[in-house]
C-alpha cells in the first residue's frame, strides 16, 4: 500500500529530515484540527514533504510556502504536481523566482 507521502528515493541529508519531519509532525498533529478544506491534489502538506525531500530544505522549503500561499482564497486550485527537475534559473539567492515554479496549469 502507498503512503500518504512521497516513496521514491531521495537523499536523507539532515536539512531534508529535518524539514520532512516538521512536516510529517505537522500531518500527525494539526492537520485533522484544520481540516480537509486543499484546494490541490496532492495536499500542501504532501506538497510540501515530496518537494523538501526531492529539491532539499532550502528550494523545496520555498516550493512549498509559495504553493501554501497560492492554496487560499482566489488562488489556484486543481492538480499540481512536483517538478522531477527544477530550471537551471533558479538559484538559493533568488527565492523569489520559486514562485513560478508549480502554478497550475
Amino acid at each position: 500500500m502507498a503512503g500518504r507521502n512521497y516513496c521514491g528515493p531521495w537523499r536523507r541529508t539532515p536539512g531534508r529530515l529535518l524539514g520532512t519531519g516538521i512536516i510529517r509532525f505537522y500531518q500527525l498533529t494539526l492537520s485533522g484540527f484544520v481540516g480537509n478544506t486543499c484546494r490541490h491534489a496532492p495536499t500542501c502538506s504532501e506538497y510540501g514533504y515530496e518537494a523538501v525531500a526531492r529539491h532539499g530544505l532550502w528550494k523545496g522549503g520555498w516550493m512549498a510556502l509559495f504553493r501554501f500561499m497560492r492554496c487560499g482564497p482566489g488562488g489556484t486550485h486543481g492538480f499540481d504536481p512536483v517538478p522531477e527537475k527544477l530550471d537551471d534559473d533558479l538559484s538559493a539567492f533568488t527565492p523569489w523566482r520559486f514562485w513560478r515554479v508549480s502554478r497550475t496549469r
